[in-house]
């Protein structure tokens, strides 16, 4: 009888337990025009950007760089043959001593070798000397040169006036000068470490509002991962094409940032914890977030939507607070380590469906340096891996 009174008490204990965390969710879709660092009255929302880079290059420019460069290799092949044939000679000097010298070292040791007894001539390890002598070296002619047309699509076919055609301001008309916008940029830097490819290609922003400078900073110096595998494993062409177009997708990003008026459609998949007391207040915070997402609208100066965010920061400021109480080695504590990875989550996927993508990633890295004690199931984990890809693409 003691037994089965004992089966009947611990599971009620692990159903509260489980009942008093039970986190449940919901995705609230909702639009927003992102207000810019910096405002630009209606009237005055024109723009133009200038490009400079190392890559104003065209389709003819990378014919006639083939040709120069195979009318280089005529022009040398001649030299390049006499320049084998002397170090070919010279090889051939080389070898001759060598071989004179192995033939002398064979003929005394074969002179030793004689005058062993037999048993003596037995007893050694290596056997009777033998005559070994190096390959003759070979002279080998180059080839003679043979035009090859390049590969246009590995060639880096850059013009500057379109890579500035692929930028817009959201919000702003072409053609006006109101906002006046510089991009420099360097050519994409390799560099090996570690068996593996990194890369960083500076690039440099100047925006100036009705003359006014409000943005002079240069972005991307830090070198990233581009690659598990040396760059001599690699095609630099089409690699260095690959992260150009990051860079110019990183700086728009940057500049509708700071200047665009951005409208976002966006859904969020929000966690709570369903209780009875000892979470009210994170449903609270739940509930001050997901109605105020649900009030804001796609207007311009909206005042509705400036008292919606200052609501929504109360919730916010009620998890962050939460996550100081967060006891990570006890899983019994109130607050443990699975309320601490809602939280995270939460403010996680928030900020990016908000286009805060600086303070989701924030979030990110606290939650990271928690991941020793915070065991995340497998879905959390591919969670995780899909929004640091949306932080870090941006």
């Amino acid at each position: 009888m003691k037994k089965l009174n004992l089966f009947f008490v611990i599971p009620l204990f692990c159903f509260q337990f489980l009942l008093a965390q039970r986190i449940d969710k919901e995705t609230i879709s909702f639009q927003l025009l992102k207000e810019p660092v910096f405002s630009t009255d209606l009237k005055d929302r024109t723009f133009t950007i200038l490009i400079k880079s190392p890559y104003n290059i065209t389709k003819d420019d990378v014919l006639r760089i083939s040709k120069e460069e195979y009318q280089r290799k005529v022009d040398n092949y001649q030299t390049n043959v006499e320049t084998a044939k002397t170090e070919h000679q010279e090889r051939l000097k080389d070898y001759e001593a060598e071989v004179k010298k192995l033939q002398e070292k064979f003929k005394l040791e074969s002179a030793e070798y004689s005058k062993l007894s037999a048993v003596e001539k037995i007893a050694t390890t290596n056997g009777a000397p033998v005559l070994r002598l190096p390959s003759r070296p070979v002279l080998n002619i180059p080839s003679i040169p043979l035009y090859k047309q390049p590969d246009l699509k590995d060639a880096l076919i850059v013009d500057n006036k379109i890579l500035a055609s692929q930028l817009d301001v959201v919000g702003f008309s072409k053609g006006g000068n109101y906002l006046d916008i510089v991009i420099e940029m360097e050519r994409t830097n390799f560099q090996d470490n570690q068996g593996k490819t990194f890369a960083n290609q500076p690039v440099r922003i100047i925006a100036k509002q009705n003359g006014s400078v409000k943005l002079d900073k240069t972005y991307f110096s830090d070198f990233a991962e581009i690659a598990s595998v040396p760059t001599n494993e690699l095609n630099l062409n089409s690699h260095e094409k690959m992260y150009l177009q990051r860079m110019m997708d990183r700086a728009r990003n940057i500049i509708n940032d700071n200047f665009g008026y951005q409208m976002i459609n966006s859904a969020v998949t929000l966690e709570t914890v369903k209780n009875k007391g000892d979470y009210d207040d994170l449903e609270k915070a739940y509930i001050y977030v997901t109605t105020n997402l649900k009030k804001l609208q796609a207007k311009s100066d909206y005042a509705p939507n400036k008292v919606a965010m200052e609501n929504m920061q109360k919730g916010i400021d009620v998890w962050k607070t939460a996550l100081t109480k967060v006891n990570y080695n006890d899983k019994k504590a109130l607050y443990n380590q699975k309320i601490g990875e809602y939280l995270y989550f939460n403010l996680i996927r928030l900020n990016i469906a908000l286009g805060n993508y600086q303070e989701a990633e924030k979030y990110l890295n606290e939650l990271q340096d928690h991941l020793v004690d915070i065991k995340l199931s497998y879905d959390a984990n591919l969670e995780l891996k899909r929004l640091e890809e949306k932080i870090y693409n941006n």
